[in-house]
Formats: structure tokens, C-alpha cells, sequence
């Protein structure tokens, strides 16, 4: 072959191959080619899949939204959803879950996933302040799970203010009128994660006997001022908290001794009903509406009470 003719089909078949190379990254339309989104459960699966097989796999753009529209089934077989008990021990001990939660719904997504399990049942009580999105996002997630649900009455939730207790409450009162038989109710907020398993956990609880676990102590010199002085909450549209008065508070009702502990707490079933209705417990509500941080007192001062049902002095 002459040379001037090697040169000839040299530059054709360069040209030929450049422009394959450029359709193939940058053809446009709907089909265009697209990068994996690794966030998708199932794109993730198939592109290792084919991986291992020795093949390549191109993904068109209208695949990678298939986990928006897909059904409740696929969300769960995508998503590994556990959708059976683990464990008979698991299944006869179920537990009751509060979630309260306002933004960041791939954080919820996350420990929802990680919680999950069909015997439990939970309670979502989304922040009355959230945006309309998160909101329709977390309904959405929902619908898909015939054991959790939105709780019946959303608070505006302040920081230190008596709508955070206020909101576990609105969720215990909803657990407490459903049939089924929890044994505990464990309260968490949007970013919490378990360090534990299903089972680790209820085998952890078991050995409480029905005892609740609400740690807490006599007030410390630097929380007495919380119940010592006047409270109020302020909602504003770009910040929210709570104001200190120089107001003095009533004594506690009932001559109740006030304790400090944790806001986040594993209550038993009956004691959950005292709460809601015992007189002491109403009333201790009522003298905290208007004290800082309320949910690091109620809990563990209630518990206190000789006779309380689940009491651990």
C-alpha cells in the first residue's frame, strides 16, 4: 500500500474512533449516559454485579430515578428493610420508638432504617416549623410501614422550652391507645444512631425487669436556676429559644423533690400511663410549662416517686 495511502486510512479510522469516544460522552437528550449515583441501593448492586461478570454497565438517566418512583415493595427490598422478626425473643418483646425530628431527612432515613424492625412500632413527631418538603418526605417514608406514623399533634418545637417534652408526649399518648402489647418506650431524636441491635437491645432491657431507665441526680448548683426562676419560649421566624425572667416559680406541686438526668429515657408501658394520668404527674407538667429544659427533670423527678409504677430509686 502506498504511504500516502496508509497516512489516508490511518486518519479515517482515528476520526472514526474520536467520534464514538465523544458520542458516547456527550450524546444528549434523555438518553444521555450518566454517572452512577452510589446512593441508589439498587444502581449500586447491578453496576458490582456487572463488574464481576467481566461486563460494563451504562446507566440511562431515567434509571437513576427509579427509587423515587418506586413502589413501597421495591423501596424495602432496595432499602434491605428487615420485614421479619429476627428472633421469637425479639418478636415477643416488641418496643415503641419516639422520633422527633424537624430537618435532614437522609439523617431520619438513616436511623429509621437502622431501628427498624415489623414487631416494634414508632411514632414520628415532625417539628410544626419544618419546611412543607421535609414534611411531604417523611409522610412519604411512612406510608410504606403500617407500624410507624405521624404523631396525632405537632408542636413547634423550641430548644429547651416545653414543646421538646411536650412532643414525646404527644407520641406516648398515641403509643398508649394503640393494642399493641410494647414493652418499652425509647425516645430519640433526629440524630441519634443505635450502637446496638434489636435483639442486644431487648435482651438489655429485660434485665430491668420492668424497672424504667431514667438516670438523674439532685440539682446540681448550675440547674437549679432552671426550675428556681420564670421561663418563656420565643418563636421567631429565623430563631427560636427560650428567655429567662427574673420571675421566682412556685414550690413543685405535691411537695415534689425535683431531680436532674437525661432527656432521653426507656420507660415501661405502665409507667408511660402514669404519666398521662396520675395527678402528680399532671401537675408536675402544668409547674413545668414554664422552666428550662423541662424534659431534664419530668422524667427522672416522676420516677422518683415511691410506688410510681417501674420506679428505680
Amino acid at each position: 500500500m502506498p504511504l500516502s495511502m496508509r497516512y489516508l486510512f490511518v486518519i479515517s479510522v482515528s476520526s472514526v474512533i474520536i467520534f464514538i469516544v465523544f458520542s458516547v460522552f456527550n450524546f444528549g437528550g434523555d438518553q444521555s449516559f450518566q454517572r452512577l449515583n452510589i446512593s441508589d441501593p439498587l444502581m449500586l448492586t447491578q453496576v458490582c454485579t456487572s463488574f464481576i461478570n467481566g461486563k460494563t454497565r451504562f446507566l440511562w438517566k431515567n434509571k437513576l430515578m427509579i427509587h423515587e418512583k418506586s413502589s413501597c415493595k421495591e423501596y424495602l427490598t432496595q432499602s434491605h428493610y428487615i420485614t421479619a422478626p429476627l428472633s421469637k425473643e425479639e418478636d415477643d418483646f416488641p418496643l415503641a420508638y419516639i422520633m422527633v425530628i424537624h430537618h435532614h431527612f437522609d439523617t431520619f432515613a438513616r436511623l429509621f432504617r437502622a431501628i427498624y424492625m415489623p414487631q416494634n412500632i414508632y411514632c414520628i413527631h415532625v417539628d410544626e416549623k419544618a419546611t412543607t418538603e421535609f414534611k411531604d418526605a417523611v409522610e412519604q417514608l411512612l406510608s410504606c410501614f403500617p407500624n410507624a406514623f405521624l404523631a396525632s399533634k405537632m408542636e413547634p418545637v423550641v430548644y429547651g422550652g416545653i414543646s421538646r417534652l411536650q412532643a414525646d408526649l404527644n407520641c406516648i399518648k398515641d403509643l398508649s391507645a394503640l393494642e399493641v402489647s410494647w414493652k418499652y418506650v425509647i425516645n430519640t431524636c433526629g440524630q441519634d444512631f443505635p450502637l446496638k441491635t434489636n435483639k442486644e437491645i431487648v435482651q438489655y432491657l429485660k434485665g430491668f425487669k420492668g424497672k424504667n431507665i431514667t438516670p438523674g441526680v439532685l440539682p446540681p448548683a448550675h440547674a437549679i436556676g432552671r426550675t428556681k426562676y420564670v421561663h418563656q419560649e420565643h418563636l421567631g421566624k429565623e430563631l427560636s429559644y427560650v428567655i429567662r425572667t427574673t420571675a421566682l416559680k412556685p414550690p413543685p406541686p405535691h411537695n415534689l423533690t425535683i431531680y436532674f438526668g437525661s432527656a432521653y429515657v426507656a420507660l415501661s408501658r405502665e409507667f408511660a400511663n402514669f404519666v398521662l394520668h396520675d395527678p402528680r404527674a399532671v401537675a408536675l407538667l402544668q409547674w413545668s410549662k414554664d422552666t428550662f429544659s423541662p424534659d431534664e427533670h419530668f422524667w427522672v423527678t416522676l420516677n422518683r416517686i415511691p410506688g410510681t409504677p417501674g420506679s428505680l430509686p
